[in-house]
């Protein structure tokens, strides 16, 4: 658990996500939970440890699996955009994991399957603020790579979690993004909070390269559909970009293929449901 201001933390030793902590005199506010729900208890007990009040609230930064597949472990209030909860609303009450090759890391995690979702108790539209000491945290609605991302401000210590917005090394997830919200969220986010520390879901803190390789990959992106679209290419003609994008990340050779799998996916969902009339979308939603 890494310290980034007095009582702030992440945490990236965990199977799934980089998570966040907020250690406060009326309690917790957790941001995500680990994949697994052997590492969510475990988790949770590190914090309980802390020097914390009674209360904890769960933060779900989006619905993806990797998140919020161990929150039930968790033991605690959830919290989350509408549109997070809505996805909820529309799951099955058990993960049935129907859809593989997403490039999601619970791919990797033979016992994600049969796990039982944990629906955000409370809910937003566009901004929730949370005062449980002198150090406010605020919650904000930041779409773009899904309709219900946000991002948890703490401004008096000048930090930001911004969830999947940022990933680090690796490539991001499309299949339900609006690239368009996503850059300028991205462009906001370059410009407003040059004095903060910016902690990714995907790799830990953030720096100003990182925020600029995904604005060229998603310009490149768009572009690149857009023309296939005017072409009248099919779905799986999306296949051709993959390569090109997957050169501009340093890759270790064991993600290789999960990455490749995770542009393969998002790519041709993004295409499909932006530009092709004839094809039916299944998007992650909807397969688990």
């Amino acid at each position: 658990m890494e310290n980034i201001s007095e009582g702030i933390f992440f945490e990236d030793s965990y199977l799934g996500i980089t998570l966040g902590a907020i250690i406060l005199s009326h309690g917790v506010i957790m941001i995500d939970s680990p994949l697994r729900s052997e590492d969510s208890r475990s988790w949770r007990s590190t914090l309980i440890n802390q020097r914390g009040g009674p209360n904890r609230l769960l933060v779900y930064m989006d619905d993806h699996p990797d998140r919020t597949l161990g929150a039930r472990a968790m033991e605690c209030t959830i919290t989350a955009h509408e549109k997070t909860a809505e996805t909820f609303r529309n799951r099955p009450t058990i993960f049935k994991g129907q859809s593989f090759d997403t490039g999601s890391v619970w791919e990797t995690y033979s016992d994600a399957i049969g796990l039982r979702w944990s629906i955000p108790d409370i809910t937003f539209t566009e901004k929730f603020s949370i005062h449980w000491d002198e150090k406010i945290v605020i919650l904000q609605h930041k779409p773009g790579p899904t309709p219900g991302s946000i991002w948890v401000e703490i401004p008096d210590a000048d930090i930001l979690f911004v969830g999947d917005t940022v990933p680090l090394e690796q490539p991001p997830f499309l299949d339900r993004a609006d690239i368009d919200q996503w850059l300028e969220n991205l462009d906001y986010l370059s410009k407003s909070f040059r004095k903060y520390i910016i902690v990714s879901s995907r790799g830990g803190v953030v720096e100003r390269d990182h925020i600029r390789h995904l604005q060229r990959n998603l310009k490149k992106i768009k572009k690149d559909i857009e023309k296939l679209a005017e072409a009248g290419a099919s779905p799986e003609e999306t296949e051709t970009l993959i390569q090109a994008l997957l050169s501009s990340y340093t890759i270790p050779r064991n993600l290789e293929s999960l990455y490749e799998n995770r542009l393969r996916h998002g790519i041709y969902q993004y295409y499909v449901r932006s530009y092709s009339a004839d094809h039916t979308m299944t998007g992650l939603s909807d397969l688990i």
